[in-house]
């Protein structure tokens, strides 16, 4: 990677070693966020380059809001591990992949800098615009790998991201008391959210029956766009918020 030269321009460049060739001819087409969750972003970023390590990601975002990159956006870097999205399992092939340095919710799981999240939206930004990234494919890793993972967490600010221009998102709907549908329960009202929570993308099998994959990629939407309350339950705000987003989805 001789003469590698940044497809972001505000960029540092420190070329990783674990990368490949996108597969099938694809090309970027969703951004994947998400944190680095190790005590330092300068250890964080000495890992991603290391062969020892087996993975990559295409930016990686300091604290200060200093970006490296590390793998050429026309290259797939090694970030997003098992996971799908609308039924795509080489998430690494059609997607850019940012780490956020966080140390996460193992290590006490900080808030996100302004200067850090001001430098992931013009990151974004400039990313979306090149390759021409819908705003609903700006995700986190716990969207395209629900239950494996759960970064970049319930923290992230996504609103500034949406109000910076990037993203998709609308006012969750508010938390109050009513009818839920929750682990064991099965019938047509089970279905319907399944079913609306693969339209939106998520990797859910539609069965009628509220499994332990159904409330994991429950629990995934509401760590995205529901973040108040976590819990894998399908009350009436968590169906509201799916509706909403939905309804406003740039088709």
């Amino acid at each position: 990677m001789s003469g590698f030269l940044p497809d972001e321009p505000s960029a540092e460049v420190r070329v990783s070693p674990n990368f490949g060739p996108r597969r099938e001819t694809l090309k970027p087409e969703m951004i994947v966020l998400h944190y680095t969750g190790m005590p330092t972003g300068a250890g964080a970023e000495a890992w991603l380059c290391d062969p020892a390590s087996e993975v990559s990601s295409h930016y990686l975002v300091h604290e200060n809001g200093h970006i490296v990159q590390m793998v050429r956006e026309s290259d797939r870097a090694w970030h997003a591990g098992k996971s799908s999205w609308f039924g795509r399992t080489d998430i690494n092939s059609c997607s850019v992949g940012i780490e956020i340095v966080n140390p996460g919710h193992s290590l006490g799981y900080p808030d996100f800098p302004k200067r850090q999240i001001d430098a992931v939206i013009g990151l974004c930004a400039g990313i979306a615009r090149r390759h021409a990234i819908a705003p609903p494919r700006v995700l986190a890793h716990s969207d395209v790998a629900p239950g494996r993972k759960i970064d970049p967490g319930e923290k992230f600010p996504w609103r500034a991201l949406f109000e910076g221009g990037v993203g998709h998102l609308v006012p969750a709907a508010p938390i109050r008391r009513g009818a839920v549908l929750k682990t064991g329960d099965a019938g047509a009202d089970v279905e319907a959210l399944q079913s609306m929570l693969a339209l939106y993308g998520y990797g859910v099998e539609i069965t009628g029956v509220f499994d332990q994959q159904t409330r994991v990629v429950v629990q995934a939407f509401q760590r995205h766009f529901r973040p108040r309350r976590i819990d894998g339950v399908a009350d009436g705000s968590t169906m509201r918020t799916l509706q909403r987003l939905l309804a406003s989805h740039p088709t």
